[in-house]
């Protein structure tokens, strides 16, 4: 079963997102909580596989909660939800370590399907704000992200060529399948260069992996 912590403000919303959930017979709802400090506390105590919470609440919102959340010592995958598709909302998500972020219109089928594709280890985007996303970070970078640039590089350096290869290819939204064959591996060869990856990056997830590789310019 997949443990699943639901964290919104709005009794109404988790209640909707509990009865959609539950309805899947892979997943089990552990508990609920109304801001980001119980989201942190209950995670301590219930250890849930995945966090579905919410961006905007009062106190602690989702960005900072989802920030220590992924640095517990058995961390959740963490799935941000709002109202709202904005760039920075879903920028500010990934960098804090989240590895999805989806609109809470978004429907019973692709919600659960969410769910089941972070715990597996994947980064799911509501499809509304992949697309931008992806041409956001393909634009030129501004001249004065230099030393941006600069620091990306020097985190990126620890990598070997290979890894470098296969990072490129998955900054540019590749799935482990279509690295495999970009780059003549096996599919399990590519997961295993990408758990290396996010390693030496100290990193949660292939997304912010992504975002580092955009950020020194390698795609």
């Amino acid at each position: 079963m997949i443990r699943t912590l639901l964290v919104d403000d709005e009794l109404l919303v988790r209640s909707g997102l509990r009865m959609i959930l539950e309805a899947a017979p892979d997943i089990e709802v552990v508990g609920e909580g109304s801001d980001g400090e119980q989201a942190v506390r209950l995670a301590e105590e219930l250890v849930p596989d995945v966090v579905l919470l919410d961006i905007r609440m009062p106190g602690t919102d989702g960005l900072a909660a989802a920030g220590r959340l992924t640095q517990l010592p058995e961390a959740p995958r963490v799935v941000l939800l709002t109202t709202f598709d904005l760039d920075e909302y879903v920028h500010g998500a990934l960098r804090a370590g989240a590895v999805g972020f989806l609109l809470k219109d978004t429907p019973p089928r692709e919600l659960i399907n969410a769910v089941r594709t972070v715990y597996e280890g994947h980064a799911m985007l509501a499809p509304s704000v992949t697309k931008r996303m992806l041409e956001r970070f393909a634009s030129p970078a501004p001249a004065d992200s230099a030393a941006g640039r600069t620091e990306a590089l020097r985190r990126l350096s620890v990598l070997s060529e290979r890894e470098r290869q296969v990072l490129v290819a998955v900054a540019e939204g590749k799935s482990n399948a279509e690295v495999g064959r970009a780059l003549s591996m096996r599919e399990t060869t590519v997961k295993a260069h990408v758990s290396r990856i996010l390693a030496k990056l100290e990193m949660s997830n292939r997304v912010q992996a992504a975002i580092l590789a955009h950020d020194a310019g390698w795609a």
